[in-house]
This record gives C-alpha cells, sequence and structure tokens, in this order.
C-alpha cells in the first residue's frame, strides 16, 4: 500500500509540473513544490494567471 501512495505523489507532482510548464512557470520549481504539498499545489495551479511573455526587441 505504502509504494501505491508513493507512485500517486510522484505522479500528481509530474501532473502539476507539466500543468505549470503550459502555464509559462518553471516546471522543475513546481515538481519539487509538488511533491512537498501534494494536491495543495494542484489547486494553487489551476487558479494561477498563465505568465505572458515579454517580448525583448534587440536595435535594429
Amino acid at each position: 500500500m505504502d509504494n501505491q501512495y508513493v507512485v500517486g505523489w510522484g505522479t500528481l507532482a509530474l501532473i502539476n509540473a507539466a500543468l505549470a510548464q503550459g502555464k509559462n512557470r518553471t516546471g522543475l520549481n513546481w515538481f519539487l513544490l509538488s511533491l512537498v504539498l501534494g494536491p495543495a499545489a494542484t489547486f494553487i495551479l489551476l487558479f494561477v494567471e498563465k505568465r505572458e511573455y515579454k517580448q525583448v526587441r534587440e536595435n535594429e
């Protein structure tokens, strides 16, 4: 039973990392945060808005 718990927690962390990358956030940071917070990190990610990348123009 303990093995299933660890596998489920790790799978959730991977899903959260993918969700974070889809919102233009750092997947590794959210993966590590998800290992600690678990389902709470999922709820945080659900309500965080997507980041927009700012394009930097070089001098023409």
